[in-house]
């Protein structure tokens, strides 16, 4: 088996590694400055003082007032509070929610929560190409329904959603819009993003692991699905996370800085990376590509394959895909997002997803071409 040195990343989609100057901003955090930020004394106010000076450079980054911002432990967690508590803050408007057919499983999975205290769930199926329309929200929408959830960016394909003309259809008709952001945060522009709330999770964009944010606007009505103390205004209850927090600011900020120049050098390698795999491999289609995608992003079928066996045989030549959301990679059934692209059984058992980050190189995707097709050759003989 290849050395830890000689890998090949390919996963970014699922986590990102933590960037150097984040890790020495968060360090004073974890020895120094160890107060918990709710504490009364002055150890508690230097951790504080931090949290706040944090969620300031955030809600900058964001365009959004810093009374907006609720950090959480991760984006499943922010997608519960986001979702649930709309939804059960606002029951007497209706008890009907819009969620898109591609949508991760932690707002998927809230949203049939909901079905539990009397909610229905209407789901929208994308286009061919990943894409759900302003049009097929607008159908899908009731005189009863309270919430539409539909993500920025899918976390499987790459492929970017029409947030901007979704938010006017929902507002048009006095619907609050909720927005996963988990994928596109610190890679498409934040700043006053157009949705009632959004989720996002530090370790997506070079920041430390559990630590995430739901960002719900002023004036509309949530109620707390975290019990607890009195943190976040009294609506995510625990001990505040303070280098997480220091760093998930401090890593969004770089990120944003980092757009343009990162996002074009990803998606060259990307794009070079199909060219190579459609050129030298037979029987492969790229899976949203006729999309805009994030630069990131390659989901791929092999013809006469098994997503899971190539991904296997890929970590043992030391190359690190998947099959599709972390999150979901101990489940065995086929990917709900390309299912619901209209791609038949065969192209969707044979997906593989393989997302770029800021430090592959145009060596790497050469290297990992040549692996994948003698992965793909041994596979299919």
């Amino acid at each position: 088996m290849p050395s830890q040195s000689k890998k090949i990343y390919l996963d970014h989609a699922a986590t990102t590694p933590l960037d150097g100057g984040v890790f020495n901003c968060m360090l004073p955090y974890l020895r120094e400055v160890f107060g918990n930020a709710s504490s009364q004394h002055s150890f508690g106010r230097e951790a504080a003082n931090a949290v706040t000076s944090a969620r300031d450079k955030m809600a900058v980054a964001l365009g959004i007032s810093p009374g907006e911002l609720y950090f959480t432990g991760c984006g499943t967690e922010a997608d519960n509070l986001g979702i649930k508590g709309i939804a059960l803050a606002n029951a007497d408007r209706g008890r009907h929610i819009v969620v898109s057919a591609i949508e991760h499983p932690a707002v998927i999975e809230s949203a049939k929560d909901l079905t539990n205290f009397g909610y229905e769930v209407t789901f929208v199926s994308p286009d061919g190409e990943g894409v759900i329309s302003a049009e097929a929200v607008k159908e899908a929408m009731r005189p009863d329904t309270v919430l539409v959830a539909v993500m920025s960016a899918n976390n499987e394909t790459g492929v970017i959603q029409p947030i901007e003309g979704i938010y006017n259809v929902v507002k048009a008709h006095g619907v609050y819009l909720w927005c996963d952001c988990v994928q596109s945060a610190g890679v498409l522009p934040m700043s006053r993003f157009p949705a009632d709330g959004f989720a996002l999770s530090a370790h997506k964009f070079y920041g430390p692991k559990g630590v995430g944010a739901a960002c719900i606007k002023k004036g509309i009505k949530f109620s707390r699905q975290h019990s607890g103390g009195h943190q976040e205004k009294g609506m995510r209850g625990g001990t505040t996370n303070t280098p997480g927090v220091v760093g998930m600011a401090q890593a969004l900020e770089l990120s944003l800085e980092r757009t343009a120049e990162d996002g074009a050098r990803i998606a060259a390698l990307r794009d070079e990376f199909e060219r190579q795999v459609l050129s030298h491999i037979d029987g492969a289609a790229v899976n949203g590509g006729g999309a805009q995608r994030l630069p990131s992003h390659s989901n791929i079928s092999f013809e006469g394959c098994e997503g899971q066996n190539i991904v296997f045989l890929l970590d043992l030549n030391g190359v690190a895909a998947s099959t599709g959301a972390a999150c979901s990679s101990g489940a065995t059934t086929p990917s709900h997002v390309l299912s619901s692209m209209g791609l038949g059984e065969e192209r969707v058992k044979s997906a593989v997803r393989f997302s770029f980050g800021r430090n592959n190189t145009v060596e790497e995707v050469t290297r990992t071409v040549r692996i994948l097709k003698k992965v793909i050759s041994a596979i299919r003989g």
